[in-house]
């Protein structure tokens, strides 16, 4: 099972994962181990009340970590049990706000609690969120990499569209060359919802 695309349980967060030297996933490229190496190895892990690795550092709007001590951005909670409706308002939301890193953790609450049917569906825009990120902070190859990654993870639901997704106008937008230079909110990025929830 690969750290990067588990099948249920513990899920990992793409935004850590994507190397914003090359746009490749960090265990698929040679920079890790440099990172490593000037970090004089893997440092210990933040860990929850049950042995779970949680990130505790405190993390700007867009996600990225700040230094312990530091004065964060609010996060959304994790482990919210939410339907789909409830799960694309608040992403939607937050996508407006300017918040893809924030939209990507309500995505991926939903993507971890959803029906095993739809978890491919949930992964697949927690993704999209991902790449937006990488696209609002500035990593091109990165957003590339994750909105090519939505864009084939929602191919499957774009002839049934679940909960009114605008499944086909996302897949579309996502492979546009000039999709990963796009920071949200902007009129260009195609909603989650094509409509109300069907």
């Amino acid at each position: 099972m690969s750290e990067v695309e588990p099948e249920g349980g513990e899920t990992a967060c793409w935004v850590g994962e994507v190397c914003p030297e090359c746009g490749r996933l960090r265990a698929e490229c040679g920079h890790v181990e440099e990172v490593r190496a000037r970090a004089g190895g893997r440092p210990g892990r933040d860990r929850d009340a049950a042995g779970r690795a949680r990130n505790g550092r405190p993390r700007d709007g867009l996600g990225r970590p700040l230094a312990y001590g530091s004065q964060g951005a609010p996060r959304q909670p994790e482990g919210v049990l939410r339907s789909a409706g409830r799960a694309l308002e608040e992403a939607q939301q937050l996508l407006d706000a300017g918040r893809p890193f924030h939209a990507h953790e309500v995505l991926e609450d939903r993507w971890k609690t959803a029906p095993e049917e739809e978890r491919a569906l949930w992964r697949a825009l927690a993704q999209y969120a991902v790449g937006l990120t990488h696209a609002a902070r500035g990593n091109r190859k990165g957003a590339a990499t994750l909105l090519a990654r939505a864009a084939e993870g929602l191919a499957p639901f774009e002839a049934e569209p679940p909960f009114g997704i605008d499944v086909a106008g996302i897949r579309r937008w996502a492979v546009r060359p000039e999709a990963p230079a796009v920071t949200v909110p902007s009129a260009d990025v195609p909603a989650l919802r094509a409509g109300p929830e069907g």
